[in-house]
C-alpha cells in the first residue's frame, strides 16, 4: 500500500492508498482534450495508474455507449448525458462530478482581419456579412450556435453559407482549410488548431457555457483508482492547465 502524492504547479494533491496500479479506460468529449492531454501524464506519473483515452464528439459517443459499441471506466460528457447513463446502469450511482465548463469562441484564419464581436449587435452584423461559417453538426457547441443564430433571426439567411462539421474537434479547421470565413466552437477546440486564431468568446449576453461531467463505469473494478483520476482533474492544482486550455472549473 502506498499514499500517492502529486505536485503540479507547486501544489500538492494527495490520493487515498491503493494496492495496485490500474488501467483506466476513459471515454471523453473532445472538448476537454487540450487540458486532459496535459493532465494525463501528470496523473500517471503521480499515481502509477495508466490511462487509455478515447476522444470523440459527445452526441455520437453517447450513441455508441447506448448501443453497447463503446465501454469505459470513466466517461466525460455533459451532466445530462452522464445522468442518463447512470439511470441506464452504465455509470455507478453517486459517482458523477462536474469537472469543467467551456464557452463558445469565434475562430478565423490566423492573420485574417479580426471581425467585430464586441457586442450582440456587432456580432449579428459580422454573422450576417460573413461569406461562410462553420460549426459542429452534432457537437454541443453546434447546438448552441444553431440556437444563437436562430435567436438573432439569421437562420434562413445563413443556411446556404453554413458548413456543418462532422469531424470531432475540427470545426475551427474550416477557417484554415478555406472552407469558412468564421468558425464557432468551444474555445478549447480552437486553441490547438494550427493556423486558426481565436478572435474571442461570444458576447456575454448570448454566451452559453458547455459543462462537462465525469462518471465512473458500473463495471469498473477499481473504483478508487477512477475516483483518484476524477479528483485529480478537479483539484485546484489543475486550474492553471484548465485556464490555459480555455476552460473553467465545472
Amino acid at each position: 500500500m502506498k499514499i500517492l502524492k502529486s505536485a503540479i504547479v507547486g501544489l500538492a494533491v494527495s490520493f487515498a492508498p491503493v494496492a495496485d496500479a490500474a488501467d483506466i479506460k476513459v471515454v471523453s468529449s473532445v472538448g476537454v482534450k487540450l487540458a486532459l492531454d496535459k493532465l494525463a501524464p501528470q496523473f500517471e506519473s503521480a499515481s502509477g495508474h495508466k490511462l487509455k483515452i478515447t476522444y470523440g464528439t459527445s452526441v455520437p459517443l453517447k450513441r455508441q455507449i447506448d448501443a453497447g459499441q463503446e465501454t469505459f471506466d470513466v466517461v466525460i460528457l455533459t451532466p445530462g448525458m452522464v445522468d442518463d447513463l447512470t439511470k441506464a446502469g452504465k455509470v455507478a450511482a453517486n459517482t458523477s462530478a462536474n469537472v469543467a465548463k467551456i464557452g463558445i469562441g469565434v475562430a478565423i484564419r490566423a492573420g485574417a482581419p479580426k471581425p467585430d464581436i464586441g457586442s450582440v449587435d456587432a456580432f449579428k452584423r459580422t454573422l450576417a456579412n460573413a461569406k461562410s461559417i462553420a460549426y459542429s453538426k452534432e457537437g454541443l457547441s453546434g447546438t448552441v450556435m444553431a440556437k444563437v443564430i436562430d435567436q438573432l433571426g439569421l437562420t434562413a439567411q445563413l443556411k446556404d453559407r453554413t458548413v456543418l462539421e462532422t469531424r470531432s474537434g475540427m470545426s475551427a479547421a474550416n477557417v484554415v482549410e478555406g472552407k469558412a470565413e468564421l468558425a464557432f466552437t468551444l474555445i478549447s477546440e480552437i486553441l490547438p488548431i494550427a493556423g486558426a486564431e481565436l478572435v474571442g468568446p461570444l458576447p456575454s449576453e448570448i454566451q452559453t457555457y458547455v459543462v462537462f461531467a465525469a462518471g465512473i463505469g458500473s463495471d469498473m473494478k477499481d473504483k478508487d483508482a477512477a475516483k483518484q483520476f476524477i479528483d485529480f482533474f478537479k483539484a485546484p492544482a489543475a486550474l492553471p492547465t484548465l485556464k490555459a486550455a480555455g476552460m473553467e472549473p465545472g
